[in-house]
């Protein structure tokens, strides 16, 4: 049984507190999860919390996938195995710097209000919990398992106010028998938790400092359950154009001792941040867009590849001392190597492989990437002028987020959807000058959609463009080329460098099943991938200068390909044992 009782945690007739640490098994490869898991034992933790992302499960309406990176009940089944407590926060709202904060793409095309009582929007969370809540059921520590804690919705304070809402997902708890403590979690405004919250529900904290203030709001609106912080923000993510966020073990050991002090459980945010892999990192929008990076290094106490850091010793001296426990060997430091220089010599231009890799839709007018059912990654837009026409100019409407403009297959501009800071040079401000024909002109407009706003008052953030213009007029009459490259085993290949964007594909040995990372020097913007793995964006405004590749993905012999939007320097990759950043 699990229960609150008197202000505190009762599991199995047992007052137990909880300190736990946030790993997201769809951030870590499978075959390191319990590489990760041990090392949280390890430090002195007792609990891990993950989220679960419904546009992994869930990527197409009806269609549902637990497989691989996205069988969380083989992770739950570890922590089990390791004696680990599980917290599981299902959503369906994860936010997490997770692309759209976890809602499906095709949700997003239907045009339903999000996270309110909206009954179209309400029906799809009841289908995809009902196959959710069962596979989680099992792992529940009334039936057996180690689950004690689920999250109904997440930081809602911090977006709305529907008690309807939050109703409804707790009744779906309900249904499902979810025989476990169920919590709200907010950040530490009056506001947040006056929306984020029920009364019947235990309320948790959120915040990275400040500890005994933000239990002080908290106290105004609960006195008689734990004292919990859901996330104590060990340090903070990166986006792209920005400086790497770093955090000093002290001022963590500052905050994590003001939280024994308040006799508080918590959970670390992150433990280990893992990597946004793919097209799956998300974007914030408050006033600018500013998308997430690949890396979701965090500053945790484990670094993107689960090596040691000076928060961890310090963590798992604080942790040990304060519970009074023995500690237990160390895992080891992950290996890594270096492969060194990788030769490029084979090249694939993208327009020569659009009708391989690319599936072709038409369209009276430009529609959103996710309303031809795409869910990330890139689509061409193209379009022909045809008849007399002046001096005119140019303009893309909508871009969201990069759009690289061609005309009869020349490059003649970008446009851009940030402008601050590092980009406030990077792309074009004002219509493109387009000169006086008679004929025929093709326009291509090749965008590329980064991470979905996952937070705040922006969210549906829809990809792609909805049209292209010359002077006031629309131009009608789309060939749409979906470009998600997974199936990049279709490209034509060339042994002569094409123009960008385009391919460039090399092999290198390596040490099968050791870490290493991919340094981009030299290039400019797209994504990598090895032996097939989509290891995610890359771009030289910083801060991440690799990418990493975990070692189970590495063989001895691999082959490597780049996808390579504007231009590089020289044909040529390096494959090297340490992560680097803008200094």
């Amino acid at each position: 049984m699990i229960k609150i009782e008197d202000g505190k945690i009762i599991i199995g007739g047992k007052q137990t507190e909880i300190y736990s640490g946030a790993i997201h098994y769809f951030r870590i490869h499978p075959d390191q999860w319990r590489d990760r898991l041990e090392k949280l034992k390890s430090c002195g933790f007792n609990t891990v919390e993950t989220y679960i992302a419904w546009n992994v499960h869930e990527p197409k309406k009806g269609q549902f996938d637990f497989s691989g990176m996205y069988d969380f009940e083989r992770f739950l089944r570890i922590a089990e195995e390791l004696g680990l407590y599980a917290i599981v926060r299902p959503g369906p709202y994860i936010c997490a710097e997770w692309d759209a904060g976890g809602l499906p793409a095709w949700l997003l095309a239907e045009g339903c209000a999000l996270r309110c009582s909206d009954p179209v929007y309400l029906a799809h969370v009841r289908d995809y919990f009902s196959v959710l809540l069962p596979k989680i059921g099992k792992h529940l520590y009334t039936r057996g398992g180690n689950v004690i804690a689920m999250q109904i919705e997440n930081e809602y304070g911090s977006y709305g106010n529907d008690k309807e809402y939050l109703r409804f997902l707790k009744g779906l708890y309900e249904e499902a028998g979810m025989d476990c403590l169920w919590f709200t979690s907010d950040g530490d405004l009056d506001m947040m938790m006056s929306g984020g919250t029920l009364p019947e529900i235990w309320k948790t904290v959120n915040f990275g400092s400040r500890t005994h203030g933000a239990f002080g709001i908290l106290q105004h609106f609960q006195k008689d359950r734990p004292k919990f912080c859901a996330e104590f923000w060990c340090g903070w993510f990166d986006w792209w154009g920005e400086a790497h966020h770093t955090r000093s073990a002290e001022s963590v050991r500052e905050e994590i001792e003001a939280l024994f002090e308040e006799g508080a459980g918590f959970n670390v945010y992150m433990f280990c941040g893992g990597t946004n892999f793919g097209f799956t990192s998300g974007a914030n929008d408050g006033g600018e867009y500013t998308p997430t990076i690949t890396s979701y290094d965090y500053c945790a106490p484990l670094s993107e590849n689960g090596d040691y850091t000076p928060a961890y010793f310090m963590l798992r001296e604080l942790l040990h001392a304060k519970r009074g426990i023995e500690p237990l060997p160390l895992p080891p430091a992950p290996a890594a190597q270096a492969a060194g220089r990788v030769q490029l010599t084979q090249y694939a231009a993208l327009f020569e492989n659009l009708g391989a890799i690319g599936e072709k839709h038409t369209s009276p007018a430009a529609k959103s990437m996710e309303q031809y059912g795409q869910t990330g990654g890139y689509i061409l837009y193209r379009t022909h002028a045809r008849g007399k026409y002046g001096d005119t100019r140019l303009s893309v409407k909508d871009v969201h987020d990069v759009a690289y403009v061609f005309v009869d297959g020349k490059r003649a501009g970008t446009f851009g959807r940030m402008s601050w800071g590092a980009f406030a040079e990077r792309f074009d401000k004002e219509p493109l000058p387009f000169a006086a024909f008679e004929g025929e002109k093709q326009i291509d407009v090749l965008v590329e959609g980064l991470g979905r706003v996952n937070y705040g008052q922006k969210m549906p953030d829809l990809k792609g463009i909805s049209g292209v213009c010359l002077d006031w007029q629309m131009q009608m009459g789309y060939e749409v080329y979906l470009l998600p490259l997974d199936n990049l085993d279709k490209l034509q290949f060339k042994s002569e460098p094409q123009p960008c964007p385009a391919f460039l594909r090399g092999t290198f040995k390596a040490k099968a099943g050791v870490d290493c990372f991919v340094d981009f020097e030299g290039f400019t913007k797209g994504c990598i991938f090895v032996n097939g793995f989509n290891l995610g964006r890359y771009w030289n405004v910083g801060p991440q200068k690799t990418l990493y590749v975990p070692g189970p993905l590495v063989k001895e012999e691999n082959e490597i390909v780049v996808f390579e939007l504007e231009k590089y320097e020289r044909p040529e990759i390096f494959v090297t044992d340490k992560a680097r950043w803008d200094k």
